[in-house]
């Protein structure tokens, strides 16, 4: 069997590790192709060394744009490589327009498309990465559900017949991790200065559209920051820090000091050794849940309704709204006592994921 990734952004390599590794075992011929939507060499180089990942087979070099120009680019460049590699399945993951334009060329050229992480849902329309979650599980012709709830939603939308519960395949990545920082396999993660690994503090990402592009809404978010009472390591996506200097809005104050986006070793063991995560990544919350951290989503809404049993995650999409000492008490509030159990699987998601792409074949 010959299954072709496409891949182009960080939480997909994250991804791509286990199944890569789950693909090579069962003896399967996998290529990997890399659209470069990321291509800082903080959200894509050091994942590859960092996780095993084989060096990408072809790299399309897309780069930044519009939504539009960037599916488009994806699309036309990779037309050719599918219409010469011809695989068995094309293989696309999570919800970046990489993963749109994969399952477009792809099912076009009547090949078929197996979608990695299907039936998330936020239900906010106003999410690019929506859009393409649900584009991309009505054009696929095998679903792969991490969770129960994804394969309701995926039964809700006539899509049942479809859908496999394969697990998450980011447990498999976060705790294989997790299992070689404690064994201290990995180095120190470089936190930003100011902060101290042994005292306590929170680590923060900041990325998505909806929270960086309105420069009021910016500022507003970068002021809760700036007020909390612990140390903020705000590890800065490439997006963040561009919109940050348009906008006039300063980053680094008060509570907050500002890094580099780190390695997925590093980001386990900064997460490992803060008191708790701020984020409105979808990634980053359920690694928090895994890692046994709480977290506060400065979202309106999540993909992963599991993580909020028992608090372990909190939504607050408006931390001005709380009041500064509710806001502060959400952050820094103590892990809680609630059993997390294992919504999201036991860790071996990628080989049940090769299994199901052989069985479906």
């Amino acid at each position: 069997m010959k299954v072709l990734s496409v891949v182009g952004a960080r939480p997909q390599f994250v991804k791509l590790a286990p199944v890569s590794a789950a693909l090579t075992r069962a003896g399967h011929r996998h290529v990997i192709v890399h659209t470069g939507q990321h291509y800082d060499a903080d959200l894509s180089d050091v994942f590859f060394t960092g996780l095993g990942i084989p060096a990408p087979d072809v790299h399309l070099g897309v780069g930044s744009g519009t939504h539009g120009v960037q599916t488009g680019n994806v699309l036309a460049a990779l037309d050719p490589v599918l219409a010469a590699e011809r695989p068995d399945w094309v293989l696309v993951y999570g919800d970046t327009n990489s993963t749109v334009a994969g399952a477009l060329s792809a099912v076009k050229q009547h090949l078929r498309v197996a979608h990695l992480e299907a039936g998330l849902r936020s239900f906010n329309r106003r999410m690019p990465e929506e859009h393409n979650r649900v584009l991309t599980d009505h054009a696929a012709d095998l679903l792969l559900a991490p969770t129960e709830e994804a394969m309701r939603h995926l039964a809700a939308e006539g899509l049942a017949a479809r859908s496999a519960l394969s697990g998450d395949v980011m447990v498999d990545a976060c705790l294989r991790m997790r299992d070689g920082v404690l064994a201290g396999t990995h180095p120190a993660p470089q936190l930003p200065d100011g902060i101290s690994p042994v005292e306590p503090h929170l680590l923060a990402t900041l990325h998505r559209a909806e929270n960086t592009d309105d420069p009021a809404r910016l500022a507003a978010l970068a002021d809760a920051l700036a007020d909390l009472p612990l140390p903020v390591a705000l590890l800065a996506h490439p997006r963040l820090l561009a919109r940050a200097e348009e906008h006039g809005v300063k980053l680094a104050r008060g509570a907050v000091h500002v890094g580099r986006p780190l390695p997925y070793a590093g980001l386990v063991a900064a997460v490992l050794g803060a008191c708790g995560v701020v984020t409105d990544s979808g990634g980053l919350q359920k690694e928090a849940f895994l890692l046994g951290r709480p977290c506060t989503t400065l979202r309106t809404e999540t993909e992963w309704p599991e993580t909020l049993a028992g608090e372990w995650n909190v939504l607050v999409p408006d931390p001005a709204g709380l009041g500064p000492s509710r806001w502060a008490d959400t952050v820094t509030r103590p892990v809680p006592a609630v059993d997390r159990g294992a919504p999201f699987g036991d860790g071996r998601a990628a080989q049940r994921v090769a299994e199901l792409l052989e069985q479906r074949l």
